[in-house]
């Protein structure tokens, strides 16, 4: 990353926007880390267990497109502040009154959308500041707020097993109280922001084909991304026998991966176009849940697997939004929310989907081969629009940004 790049915007705003992303995502996710003590505690079926670590990943990505709204016609920086806000309360309720039934945790688990809700500010808070040739960059940085899983998912089971999985949520209010106070010192808005639109003009967009395509790949990216990482402690336990600890140890690894490629899939594709990134990392990411697909005997073979795939979906995560910003930068706020809408919807599709083929079967073969095959969809869909993207709104003539 040259001198260039941090010349070029804000860096406390891109500080900011990081840390709030990721301590948000790491609430966002909690409940994943925790469901297999959650399950035991409330006994749950795989299925329910499915739908409850599901439940904030869907909250989350209907209410991106609202605060999406929000981001656009108030700022990055009130929409942040007031999702912040949300998502405290509603873990300090759970915290001091409990959680006693499935349908609580499912209330809790809306809440806590509000959390997953921050990609749709993040990353305009970040973008605005910065120019087209280095968008990649900054949008990998502030999506890397996606690292948040790997401390969830490190710490909450372990935390669970010594004081108990609802003094998780309190442990947790500790570190968001402090990335809040920070939020409000270091985020400011950019200057050139765009004007507000009318709901009218957002919905025109929904009438551009190319926005349904990035709805769809990033369906595939970043749903694959986070609804893995939330069904993963539950394979690994249902799979392998692990307990919720090691089994979160296991998921940690695999979502560290993911998170860490975000941004050097945003600048790889800022190097080498987004378009050549992404068909890269679907073949990867689809090869490797194809073959993970067959129950592998050994966990570690499968964790292995796992990882590659989480990699390939990291990078792919930075790779699409490098190419957003291109073909949609006037709307970037309802195109995140939109973009951001999608992956979570394909996240609560893959976790939800996986325990309910958990529960049918026996086993998660046939939904982690459904999966990859929609990974070879989304590659052929790429690969057909490729050349009308690199002649129109992509071409050098257009963008000094790689595409």
């Amino acid at each position: 990353m040259n001198k260039s790049f941090w010349k070029a915007g804000h860096w406390p705003t891109l500080l900011a926007a990081f840390l709030y992303f990721d301590l948000s995502f790491m609430v966002w996710y909690i409940l994943g880390p925790l469901a297999i003590q959650i399950a035991d505690s409330l006994s749950l079926s795989a299925q329910q267990r499915g739908m409850m670590v599901a439940t904030p990943i869907l909250a989350g990505a209907v209410l991106r497109f609202a605060i999406g709204l929000m981001v656009d016609r108030l700022s990055p920086k009130t929409a942040g502040i007031v999702g912040q806000v949300v998502v405290i309360a509603a873990l300090g309720t759970a915290w001091h009154f409990g959680i006693h039934s499935f349908h609580q945790a499912l209330l809790l688990g809306l809440f806590l959308g509000v959390a997953g809700a921050s990609f749709a500010v993040s990353l305009p808070l970040a973008s605005q500041w910065y120019p087209p040739e280095h968008q990649g960059k900054a949008m990998g940085i502030a999506g890397a707020g996606n690292s948040g899983t790997v401390f969830a998912a490190l710490l909450a089971p372990g935390l669970a097993s010594v004081y108990g999985w609802e003094n998780v949520f309190g442990f947790a209010l500790i570190p968001l109280s402090i990335v809040f106070v920070v939020f409000c010192l270091l985020a400011k808005n950019a200057p050139n922001r765009a004007p507000a639109k009318s709901l009218a003009d957002y919905l025109k967009v929904l009438g551009d084909k190319d926005s349904w395509w990035f709805m769809f790949f990033y369906s595939m990216t970043f749903g694959g991304f986070v609804g893995l990482a939330g069904a993963l402690p539950g394979y690994f336990h249902d799979q392998y026998g692990l307990n919720a600890v090691t089994a979160g140890y296991y998921t940690a690894a695999c979502v560290f991966a993911g998170s860490m490629m975000r941004p050097l899939g945003g600048a790889l594709a800022d190097r080498v176009g987004g378009i050549r990134t992404l068909l890269v990392m679907y073949t990867i990411a689809a090869l490797m849940l194809g073959v993970v697909g067959f129950n592998l005997p050994q966990a570690y073979a499968a964790l292995a697997l796992f990882v590659g795939a989480m990699l390939a979906l990291g990078c792919g995560n930075g790779a699409v939004f490098q190419l957003v910003p291109q073909r949609f930068r006037k709307e970037i706020g309802v195109m995140t929310g939109l973009v951001g809408m999608a992956g979570g919807i394909g996240g609560f599709l893959l976790a939800a989907g996986l325990g309910f083929v958990k529960q049918s079967t026996g086993n998660y073969q046939i939904g982690l081969w459904l999966f990859a095959s929609l990974g070879l969809v989304a590659w052929f869909g790429l690969h057909s629009v490729k050349l009308r993207w690199r002649t129109t709104w992509g071409a050098a003539s257009v963008t000094s940004a790689r595409v």
